[in-house]
């Protein structure tokens, strides 16, 4: 099966839509991914296939379970997930916070090449960016254990009301680090999640403001 072939059955399973010609560039931004990444060491895995999977129906299958339209995807390295959530949703506004110089560059380069004009690139640490208007939804995929993420990221979600929610995507439920987040913060619900062609678990942690 080739790569549009995979991306299209997978999109179909997760049981989303995507706009007209976000298939064609999320398969671009895999390209660009497999092409920086052997310079700038953006991902261990190597294989498109296997980067089809782990990353982009990874990231994509979240979609169903976070709201728009202002999100920050904190940690993320080589876009992932906020490339393609930018891609399957342009009316988001979607901020990557990635204070690796290097990541930064590449996410910059991918804006450009993708003509991402709704995605914004933060070079620097979370904990020192700070955003007149806060996110509905701030997402991270690998960047912290949750208390350490909450600690420094929580600041930009909405508070009050329906607030916003911090989501972690996680393997495995992490049951230890749920006894650690601290008490002004509160576990909303854990959801495990079905990746296609992905033989892992899955598990999305959505955390409030208290």
């Amino acid at each position: 099966m080739n790569l549009e072939s995979q991306l299209a059955e997978g999109v179909g399973a997760l049981g989303i839509s995507l706009p007209e010609g976000a298939a064609v560039r999320l398969l671009q931004y895999l390209d660009l991914v497999e092409k920086w990444g052997k310079v700038y060491n953006l991902t261990s895995v190597r294989k498109p296939e296997e980067m089809l999977s782990r990353h982009l129906l990874d990231s994509l299958a979240v979609l169903p379970h976070i709201a728009g339209p202002l999100v920050a995807d904190v940690g993320s390295g080589a876009g992932l997930p906020g490339i393609p959530l930018a891609l399957a949703r342009p009316e988001w506004h979607v901020a990557l916070l990635e204070s690796n110089q290097k990541k930064a560059v590449f996410l910059q380069q991918a804006r450009i090449e993708l003509d991402l004009k709704n995605v914004e690139v933060i070079g620097g640490r979370v904990e020192g960016y700070s955003s007149n208007e806060k996110f509905d939804t701030v997402i991270s995929r690998a960047f912290s254990s949750l208390s350490v993420y909450v600690q420094l990221a929580g600041h930009l979600c909405k508070e009050g009301g329906k607030g916003g929610s911090i989501v972690a995507m996680k393997g495995e439920s992490p049951e230890e680090e749920l006894k650690q987040i601290p008490e002004q913060f509160a576990v909303n619900k854990i959801l495990p999640v079905v990746v296609p062609s992905l033989n892992a678990k899955r598990h999305l942690v959505f955390i409030k403001r208290k």
